[in-house]
């Protein structure tokens, strides 16, 4: 009950900021219906960890993570109205670039607020994760399916954890991958923006996938190579470890 009532006032919130955004980028109902489902699971799964974590409500920076998120729903819902025509790209590209310059922010509030923690960071994670779908969503109709990969690879991830658990493990954060995250959104919106030729925009997007490639596989080859240690020391072969200053295996760290 006590995560219930410190939630409800941002919970209010964002959704008075999802429906003006909606209004003012002139999305259609289907794409409001979108938004608003996305929305709605957004906060289901928010207000569960939240539970399981027995936190009472949000830190600065995870509001600041949460409105990404309502951005990434609006482009979401451009992105259906782009699909049928009933919008043009502009808006879309402007919305995502502003949560993606967010991305930047959230940790600079966490860090200098000193409430950074592992649920924020999870939080941040999973926005990052759905923007950039949406956003290989959006490229997809101008470079074709193959893009799709990019944003598919975070989903795919969870599901190979139900056959090898071992990939929910940590490993030590490395900067560079969280570069590689961060260059997946802007190769995609600028994409989708078409400031290059779709042939130069193929090369950029295809390269971004490789590096995206490379950093799931390095992790997935650390946590493999820790793998004996950690059922050895835990004495049960399927159990990840937690080790201090670890991460979940992220794909978009």
């Amino acid at each position: 009950m006590r995560t219930s009532r410190a939630t409800a006032a941002p919970l209010v919130g964002q959704f008075v900021l999802l429906g003006a955004l909606l209004w003012a980028a002139g999305a259609s109902a289907a794409g409001a219906v979108v938004a608003g489902t996305c929305a709605v699971l957004g906060w289901v799964v928010l207000a569960t960890a939240l539970a399981e974590h027995d936190r009472p409500g949000l830190g600065p920076a995870d509001h600041v993570t949460v409105t990404r998120g309502t951005l990434a729903c609006v482009v979401a819902a451009l992105t259906v109205d782009a699909a049928v025509g009933s919008t043009s790209e502009g808006t879309l590209v402007l919305l995502a670039g502003v949560a993606l310059a967010l991305d930047a922010v959230d940790g600079w509030v966490a860090r200098r607020t000193r409430t950074a923690s592992a649920l924020g960071a999870r939080m941040d994670m999973e926005v990052d994760a759905f923007l950039i779908l949406v956003l290989s969503i959006a490229a997809a109709s101008v470079l074709g399916r193959w893009v799709l990969v990019i944003g598919a690879f975070r989903y795919l991830l969870v599901v190979a954890t139900w056959a090898m658990p071992w990939l929910g493990g940590g490993v030590p954060p490395r900067y560079w991958r969280k570069a590689v995250a961060a260059l997946q959104g802007i190769v995609l919106t600028l994409t989708v923006a078409r400031v290059a030729p779709d042939g130069a925009a193929a090369a950029f997007v295809a390269a971004a996938l490789a590096l995206l490639a490379w950093s799931f596989g390095t992790q997935g080859l650390e946590l493999w190579r820790a793998r004996p240690a950690r059922t050895d020391a835990l004495g049960d072969e399927l159990a990840p470890a937690h080790e201090p200053g670890a991460q979940p295996l992220q794909v978009l760290p």
